[in-house]
């Protein structure tokens, strides 16, 4: 196997000290709303994000940022909210600050981008690097899932890997998407977050 390609694996893991395991996306919210309930539910609401959310928005701007460009100003345009914000800001600060230190030189840059830059000089097809970069950001939400619905831990699995099939497909598409492709209609999870905001008991940042 490829030590790039695990290189690519490390910084993606649940390990990685970004903290993302601190921040749920809004899911939090809507787990308190009972909007998100059950696996089923939970899915249903993963694979919006993904698909109509940040997960597309991501996906194509982490590819262009790959490509050379700096897309920083349009990362913190698209940020719907001040959570929002700060999730990929403190994500992607944290990410390149210990990628860094690894040797790979990279500066602070709203998440997506910070994975891009870092990816440069990675001998792994860049369809890959978006299609593990969307798993890890589905796998999390799935953690939140498990622990707060609550979700046992097969069904937890199960739902992620019932993703794989969006996750796949939208990281062929963004591999060729031009910037113009970006578009948001996750207007539920936008306002999940933006409600969080001001959730009095909460456990995550987002």
């Amino acid at each position: 196997m490829p030590t790039d390609l695990l290189r690519l694996v490390q910084w993606l893991s649940p390990a990685f000290p970004t903290g993302s395991y601190a921040y749920s996306h809004g899911m939090e919210q809507a787990i308190t709303d009972g909007a998100v309930h059950d696996a089923a539910s939970a899915g249903a609401w993963i694979g919006d994000v993904l698909r109509f959310g940040a997960g597309w928005s991501d996906a194509v701007m982490l590819v262009h940022a790959h490509g050379g460009a700096d897309l920083r100003d349009l990362a913190r345009a698209l940020a719907p909210s001040a959570e929002r914000m700060r999730e990929t800001e403190e994500q992607g600060a944290a990410f390149a600050a210990t990628v860094s230190a690894l040797g790979r030189d990279v500066g602070p840059q709203p998440l997506p981008l910070a994975v891009g830059i870092a990816a440069r000089g990675l001998d792994v097809p860049l369809r890959e690097v978006v299609a593990l970069y969307l798993h890890a950001f589905a796998a999390n939400l799935a953690a939140c899932a498990t622990r707060f619905v609550p979700l046992g831990q097969t069904q937890g699995q199960a739902l992620l890997q019932a993703l794989h099939p969006i996750i796949a497909d939208l990281a062929a598409r963004a591999e060729t998407a031009p910037l113009g492709a970006i578009a948001s209609a996750s207007i539920a999870g936008d306002l999940a977050a933006m409600r969080h905001e001001t959730l009095e008991v909460r456990i995550f940042k987002t």
